[in-house]
């Protein structure tokens, strides 16, 4: 009965935490702070877990001192998560420059904001926003404040990511007012549940790394496991094999386009080469980097000095049926397609006010995607687009396009060079004066380096980015390794038949070549935003291939030693896994662009956090290859069930590990580690859901291999959850969508 008990409280939370991540969705946070998270019912639930589990613990006399361990930190970090609900304080403190406050506001569920006094006064010196140099992307946010007590004064800076302690309180940048005359700060006070937590935390790191280490331990058994050195005899492997002259338009010749796109521009709230602007503005109109022969700069300066020539030229890509059919279109249009005397001028505008009216089915949306990029050619032919021209007035640099006004700090000279340098420009390339074209672009080039200030990427960070245009390693890639996986499995079918376990060093020596290939790409991203490439979808899928890739070499060499043959299986899961995960991150709902990172996220522990989060999703995805391997083949389910259970452990210990170090930068930057966000409450379920497979004494039925393969599928659905369904359904602070 007791038994019993605990799996159905356990089920029950994560039923509960599930369905409250889609109410959240459609009700809002407010509500399902109150009425689920902040529930007395909600608290009672996890505290008859707790005791359950504890009695049942007790009840089976658990005698191993690292598995108590390990059960006791979660009752640990429950103790501090309820010594936090019903002891901490926080509230938000508006401050205004020059104005002394001890007024706070504290969030009541039932009352809203309701304002309470500090012991203390805080008086607002300074609030400053940092900016990316020569760029409007915020770098950092600064309040610089005076904490005054019973007459004395205290100084400090509050900054994103830097926390002020006065006392007990600690504060956070929270916000600011839009005139930057104002700041608002959080504070938080927990002296009793942070402490007891970060020990449930400690507790919990230390007894996840050492099951792996244990050597009575279940992990270190499975790596000695017979079974991995029992060859499979049979394998049926079913694959499914997917059963004019043009008008050239004028344009300057690619290595003069490709000198162009070697100077800088201000775009993306960033400075980067114009090849990089260049390549976003023609894959947006055509689908793709290049446009027939034409390179990417070649596209760009086309529209720039010959727009009515380009305008004629089909290169807008309509994507949708809808709108193809509606209005007799073919699949690609040129511009000058959709303005129409006869159909009273921009033939879609009416299209875009009924969307704007409500009207967004398929077909009006799809008109203004089209709306947008007749709107991004315009905007070119307008010039403002092509801030090229950096101007610095005391150590500030902004860059400028040439019909933007320029401040009065502009030097004549300047003022002259950039209005007329466009001009001499368009003069060269309709008169074909490639030569003076090139010498006007070196000018170019002279006046950004004198006028930039600090803000010009070094020369590393421009070869690193055109070496990164240059090469499209998502998409190489995945094509790469999905057809070399298929050929493993090719091989491994073939040496099962025959029941031989001969090696293929070839595959593996192909793998660790993608991998270094990968590495390079992640590295010259690192390169190029001077931080880890880990701030949104598309760099987390680039992570996770890069994981699969090395955990599966380092697997291989480790079983290649005892069992060949399984040591071929996981280069084919090595190449399957990364080859998908590189074809998700290659498809349009993720952005490869490159941008700043947001400050909050500029903190070394984020950086650990995603790496490990990342490392576990490349584990737990290796356990789904296993699986569905190991239904499809019975006769070697029982091995790929023991492999499978390989990878889970160190999966478990890194996910659990990444989820609470996630925590801890959580309250370092803003006072509070756990905050019910969708992203966090998925990655507890799917901490929780995978945890049961570990507990196979308990439920014996994970012992029969076919029982514990469908399992680990429909945990799998939590991971796709965790990633995909928060991203693009459910949103909150962590999606990347």
């Amino acid at each position: 009965m007791l038994k019993k008990t605990v799996i159905f409280l356990y089920l029950a939370i994560v039923i509960v935490l599930g369905v409250t991540t889609f109410v959240e969705h459609y009700q809002g946070r407010s509500y399902v702070l109150q009425n689920y998270y902040g529930a007395w019912w909600f608290s009672v639930l996890w505290a008859l877990l707790t005791a359950a589990g504890i009695a049942w613990i007790i009840r089976q006399k658990m005698r191993r001192w690292p598995i108590v361990l390990l059960h006791v930190s979660f009752i640990v970090i429950l103790a501090g998560a309820f010594l936090t609900h019903i002891t901490s304080k926080q509230g938000l403190i508006h401050l205004r420059y020059g104005e002394p406050t001890n007024e706070y506001y504290e969030a009541q569920t039932e009352y809203g904001m309701r304002i309470r006094h500090l012991p203390f006064t805080i008086k607002l010196n300074a609030f400053d926003v940092e900016y990316h140099s020569g760029t409007m992307a915020p770098a950092d946010y600064k309040s610089k404040i005076t904490i005054i007590e019973n007459g004395q004064e205290t100084e400090g800076t509050i900054s994103m990511n830097n926390i002020l302690t006065y006392r007990s309180y600690r504060l956070f940048q929270s916000s600011y007012d839009e005139d930057q005359q104002g700041s608002i700060l959080s504070f938080n006070i927990d002296k009793w549940g942070c402490p007891v937590t970060y020990l449930g935390y400690a507790l919990l790191f230390f007894s996840l790394l050492y099951m792996l280490v244990d050597p009575k331990g279940t992990f270190r058994r499975l790596l000695h496991s017979p079974l991995l050195k029992k060859a499979a005899t049979v394998l049926l492997l079913l694959m499914i094999i997917p059963h004019g002259v043009i008008k050239a338009q004028p344009t300057l010749p690619k290595e003069t386009a490709k000198e162009f796109g070697k100077l800088c521009i201000l775009y993306n709230d960033r400075i980067c080469p114009i090849q990089t602007f260049a390549l976003d503005f023609t894959k947006k109109l055509y689908g793709k980097e290049h446009y027939k022969d034409f390179s990417a700069e070649q596209v760009l300066l086309g529209f720039i000095f010959w727009n009515d020539e380009w305008s004629k030229e089909p290169i807008i890509k309509i994507k949708g049926s809808e709108l193809r059919d509606r209005l007799d279109l073919p699949k690609y249009c040129s511009p000058s397609t959709f303005f129409k005397e006869d159909m009273g001028g921009y033939i879609i505008g009416p299209y875009i006010n009924e969307f704007y009216s409500g009207n967004q089915d398929n077909f009006h949306k799809q008109a203004v995607q089209i709306d947008d990029k007749i709107a991004l050619l315009m905007t070119l032919h307008q010039g403002t687009l092509l801030k090229i021209f950096p101007v610095s007035t005391n150590d500030y640099t902004m860059w400028y396009a040439p019909t933007d006004k320029m401040p009065n700090t502009v030097t004549r000279q300047n003022k002259r060079f950039i209005e007329t340098i466009f001009n001499t420009l368009y003069q060269d390339a309709l008169s074909n004066n490639i030569s003076h074209f090139n010498d006007v672009l070196k000018d170019i080039r002279t006046y950004q380096r004198r006028n930039s200030g600090d803000s010009l990427p070094s020369r590393t960070k421009i070869n690193a980015e055109l070496t990164y245009n240059k090469i499209p390693f998502a998409t190489i890639l995945f094509m790469f390794n999905l057809t070399m996986g298929f050929i493993s499995l090719f091989f491994v079918t073939i040496r099962l038949s025959k029941n031989k376990g001969r090696n293929e060093l070839l595959l593996p020596v192909l793998l660790f070549i993608s991998f270094l290939a990968l590495s390079t790409c992640i590295i010259l991203r690192w390169i190029i935003k001077s931080t880890v490439p880990i701030s949104n979808g598309y760099e987390t899928m680039l992570l996770i291939a890069w994981f699969v890739m090395l955990i599966s070499l380092i697997t291989y060499f480790k079983l290649a030693k005892v069992n060949k043959l399984m040591g071929m299986i996981v280069i084919t899961f090595g190449f399957l896994i990364s080859g998908f995960a590189l074809l998700v991150s290659h498809i349009n709902q993720m952005d490869p662009q490159i941008t700043h990172m947001m400050p909050v996220l500029n903190s070394p522990l984020l950086s650990i956090h995603v790496c490990i989060i990342m490392m576990s999703f490349a584990l737990l995805s290796l356990t789904f290859i296993c699986s569905i391997i190991g239904l499809l083949f019975r006769k070697i389910e029982k091995q790929l069930a023991v492999l499978s259970m390989i990878f889970l452990y160190p999966a478990l210990t890194t996910l659990g590990i990444g989820i609470f170090t996630g925590a801890i930068w959580a309250n370092i930057s803003w006072g509070q580690y756990w905050s019910w966000d969708p992203k966090e409450t998925w990655a507890l379920i799917t901490f929780m859901v995978y945890a049961i497979a570990v507990h196979n004494k308990t439920l014996s039925r994970l012992n029969n291999p076919r029982f514990y393969h469908t399992y680990m599928l429909i945990a799998f659905v939590t991971l796709l959850m965790t990633y995909f369904g928060v991203n693009y359904v459910l949103g909150g602070m962590h999606s990347y969508a």
